[in-house]
């Protein structure tokens, strides 16, 4: 009851031969595992991560296992970037550098998968009734918050709803966000 539904565990890349050459310790069963006991133990709770593309060696075939990975553990966030070197490391001087072309190929493949996954994670609320902590009005009257598992939600209101936390049924999804109205009854937290 402590803890909030959103869990963020870096992930780097979803194959195994790249985890060993960025000398990670673990590997993509050890990762779906963690996954899946936090699920059962948090319905509906949100893992978010870092992907990485274009690691050095990083082949085509290792590309799509990191896709297909991502696309299984069906992220509701995550943060794609390419690498780039970094002097005084092994990667920095590691044979078989990507171009920054493929690797620009690579980042929009995995950010179009990921917002795939992130827009489905959100279609599962709709029709949930969440607790929503309301930050700031966006537009007149327009209201975003985030829920537990942070999904952020905008609600239409011409009261002040700055720093409450409220009920909200969640009633559709939009590109950047969820919908919601204020919902009736209060919540047992």
């Amino acid at each position: 009851k402590k803890l909030c539904p959103q869990f963020h565990l870096s992930l780097q890349s979803g194959c195994d031969e790249t985890l060993r050459r960025m000398n990670r310790h673990y590997d993509t069963n050890e990762y779906r595992q963690i996954v899946r006991n936090l699920r059962d133990t948090f319905p509906h709770c949100a893992v978010t991560t870092d992907i990485m593309v274009g690691f050095p060696g990083e082949t085509e075939e290792e590309f799509q296992q990191n896709l297909a990975f991502a696309k299984e553990i069906a992220f509701a966030k995550v943060h794609v970037f390419a690498y780039s070197r970094r002097p005084g490391t092994k990667a920095c001087n590691a044979p078989h550098q990507l171009s920054n072309k493929e690797k620009e190929q690579r980042s929009r493949a995995m950010i179009a998968v990921t917002e795939q996954t992130m827009h489905a994670f959100w279609q599962q609320q709709v029709g949930t009734v969440q607790p929503v902590l309301i930050e700031r009005e966006v537009a007149k009257h327009i209201w975003e918050g985030y829920t537990g598992n942070y999904t952020p939600v905008h609600v239409y209101s011409e009261k002040d709803l700055h720093d409450e936390i409220l009920p909200i049924k969640i009633t559709e999804t939009a590109d950047t966000h969820c919908v919601g109205v204020p919902a009736e009854g209060s919540f047992p937290f």
